[in-house]
């Protein structure tokens, strides 16, 4: 990772915080969060709602819409499961700051 960089992880399985001091790092615990709200299928979800909240490039509303028009229709009824896990993660980047 170059200088500069965010680095957003999940703490599970992690032993030690990053120790650089030339990025920014962020922890989510995505997958805890993930089994804790049953929506393990919605993990990365969870990263792209902090990564959203610290380099807000699009909004929630335009990844809701690509998502609506790239997934199969068979698979829109996880489209609130997606959101709800983009929200969450964007809300324990704002607890964090």
């Amino acid at each position: 990772m170059k200088p500069g960089g965010t680095l957003i992880y999940d703490s599970f399985g992690i032993l030690e915080k990053p120790t650089r001091t030339d990025i920014t790092s962020w922890q989510i615990p995505a997958m805890e969060k993930a089994a804790e709200m049953s929506l393990m299928k919605c993990f990365n979800m969870f990263i792209l709602g902090g990564y959203l909240k610290l380099h807000p490039i699009v909004s929630t509303e335009s990844v809701m819409k690509a998502l609506r028009k790239t997934l199969p229709e068979r698979h829109h009824h996880l489209l609130p499961m997606n959101e709800q896990a983009i929200l969450t993660g964007m809300e324990i980047i704002r607890q964090q700051e």
